[in-house]
């Protein structure tokens, strides 16, 4: 969750650790630090966003040309200068920065304590950092082999980051759930909890695995195990632009990616489809194909925005390609001993690739003996290397904590893979033929929905100060309303509900009057008529309706206080289409709220940690 960014080499790292620190302030934004090797350690840190330390360097500049920085989402601690990283040992000679969890942090904690420590903190963190130093003091070994030793006494997740005031050309990382990057570059390397704070300066990056350390010098590195077997890796090519990770104009990253909707749909399509000749080509997933084809059963695992788009995949799979599919929380997976038989397939989908609990979901069904599959964003990450194949999204970064284009790739990449199911079975040719071109023209009509946001705009001046809404679809479009709803709840932290619109009667229709705005998909398709139904219902309690429709029924019009019209697509497709809207009323109500939309409170972009 948190960010970790890390220099060594002949710059400035402290101008090279806060650009980094900024461009993942995404991964979390309570408190920011870092610590720069000047001779001593400078080690300056603050309780706030990133531009809070900036100020606070302005004038008082930290030199030297190897350094760590820190951006915290809080788990152990309040938000706080003291709780904020890096922590340092005792005798300030070292410093730590952690992504993660440490399970056993109080039994060590009270050990350190019966030896002689004191705390500063709240933090699992400092704990870890006197763990190295006890052991560092007592035993006659270096550093790297007091780290080694620490992380085996650990249980739980970490990415960590540590330099020593004594050992001015050393950089030590290692990782255990927790993701960590290495970038080489020309006489100098980096170290990103993703790509954002290196791709400016290198392309090509080590990823570290669970249980490595790298163990970064000035003329060189080495990647062992913690158990401290030397590790051949292979070092990789990012094909990250650095404008993708830029505004561009935009005055959020929400926005910006809300617009590139178009664009990142046709790039998850691109190269894929063949409407031509009714092909639809998933190179990862050729091998496996005919297995797939006669599965007994395929289960998506997801969390968040990921989950609603695979329950927009369960309703594709099952109505175009017949195959049974059951939907799980990853987060719940494997917690609940699940039943995972011969015959069946897993699927997991994760815009990061990084989730942990998806990443716990994958390895859950592979020690059954299940075949698992990717649907993820980030090339290169733990879930896209550790499953068996997979199908990238080509969606580019998003750095906009409420996922948007992520959730469009995702559906877009299921409706192939439903396509691609079907295809010969379940689906005819003509069918097939249809659907490929329908694809074909969703971003062109996405495009359309994008022209109609200062009509959404207006339309949330209207009901920004409301403190309810409710959401309700029916079909492949009841997942959307769960969306929606969940997009005004993270960056507008207004309550919304998303419900199937039939039962809005079970219970729900209870809250409906003037105060409480609903948001309805009815679009013509084969549950129109019971969804205008559904419309006349909360009519008659007062209650205020807000459509995204396709149709052009004037009694649409009649009944509900504002319509958005949007183009017509076939119905396992149109959440494509409807969701646009409902991720444009969520940004305008946000704004207007006065919120900030790129990093709502509470929330960061990656949940790395359980």
């Amino acid at each position: 969750m948190c960010g970790i960014v890390g220099y060594i080499g002949n710059r400035d790292a402290s101008a090279v650790l806060l650009k980094g620190l900024q461009r993942m302030e995404y991964r979390g934004y309570d408190s920011a630090g870092i610590a720069v090797v000047n001779g001593d350690l400078d080690v300056r840190k603050k309780l706030g966003k990133v531009e809070v330390l900036v100020r606070e360097l302005d004038g008082n500049k930290v030199s030297g040309n190897l350094g760590i920085g820190h951006t915290r989402w809080a788990t152990h601690g309040v938000p706080s200068d003291v709780n904020a990283h890096p922590h340092t040992s005792s005798d300030g000679k070292f410093a730590l920065v952690h992504n993660g969890i440490i399970e056993n942090y109080a039994a060590i904690r009270e050990k350190l304590q019966q030896n002689g420590h004191t705390f500063e903190s709240q933090t699992d963190t400092e704990v870890l950092v006197r763990l190295i130093e006890d052991i560092h003091n007592k035993n006659d070994q270096s550093l790297v082999e007091s780290v080694q030793e620490a992380l085996r006494h650990i249980v739980g997740a970490y990415g960590i980051a540590l330099v020593s005031s004594d050992e001015p050309d050393l950089l030590i990382a290692a990782r255990n759930g927790s993701p960590l990057i290495l970038g080489v570059g020309e006489n100098e390397y980096f170290l990103g909890s993703d790509a954002a704070p290196i791709i400016e300066y290198t392309r090509d990056v080590i990823y570290l695995n669970d249980g490595e350390m790298a163990v970064i010098r000035r003329w060189g590195y080495e990647v062992l195990s913690v158990d401290n077997v030397v590790q051949h890796k292979e070092i990789n090519h990012l094909d990250w632009d650095l404008q993708e990770i830029e505004k561009g104009g935009y005055p959020h990253f929400m926005l910006k990616e809300i617009f590139e909707q178009p664009k990142s749909i046709e790039n998850a399509m691109r190269g894929r489809i063949d409407a031509s000749n009714q092909h639809v080509r998933l190179g990862g997933l050729t091998p496996h194909l005919e297995m797939l084809k006669s599965a007994d059963r395929i289960i998506i695992c997801a969390c968040g925005t990921s989950w609603h788009a695979a329950l927009v995949g369960e309703y594709m799979i099952e109505g175009i390609a017949r195959i049974p599919v059951e939907v799980e929380y990853a987060s719940e997976f494997r917690y609940r001993n699940p039943i995972l038989r011969k015959g069946d397939v897993v699927f997991v989908i994760s815009q990061s690739g990084e989730t942990a609990d998806t990443l716990a979901a994958v390895r859950e069904a592979q020690s059954q003996g299940i075949p698992v599959f990717a649907i993820c964003n980030t090339v290169g990450s733990t879930i896209a290397r550790e499953s068996d194949a997979g199908i990238y999204l080509h969606a580019g970064p998003e750095i906009g904590v409420a996922s948007t284009k992520a959730f469009t790739g995702q559906v877009t990449v299921l409706a192939m893979l439903a396509v691609k199911l079907g295809q010969g079975g379940a689906l005819s040719a003509d069918e097939t033929n249809t659907y490929l071109k329908e694809l074909k023209a969703i971003p062109g009509k996405v495009e359309e929905v994008l022209k109609k946001s200062d009509e959404i705009k207006s339309i949330g001046q209207e009901y920004s100060y409301m403190s309810n809404f409710l959401y309700l679809g029916r079909g492949p479009n009841f997942p959307v309303a769960l969306e929606g709803a969940l997009k005004l709840k993270e960056i507008s932290y207004i309550h919304a509900e998303g419900y199937p619109a039939a039962e809005m009667k079970h219970g729900p229709i209870a809250l409906i009057d003037q105060f409480m705005p609903v948001v309805f998909i009815a679009n013509k398709d084969s549950s129109y008529d019971k969804v205008l139904s559904n419309i006349e219902e909360v009519v008659a309690r007062e209650g205020v309706v807000i459509a995204v429709t396709d149709n052009e029924d004037p009694e649409l019009d009649r009944l509900c206080k504002h319509v958005i019209r949007i183009p017509s697509t076939l119905e396992y497709l149109s959440p494509l289409l409807t969701v646009i809207p409902l991720q444009l009323l969520s940004y305008h109500i946000a704004l207007l709220r006065g919120c900030d939309v790129d990093q709502p409170r509470n929330l960061a972009k990656s949940v790395t940690v359980e």
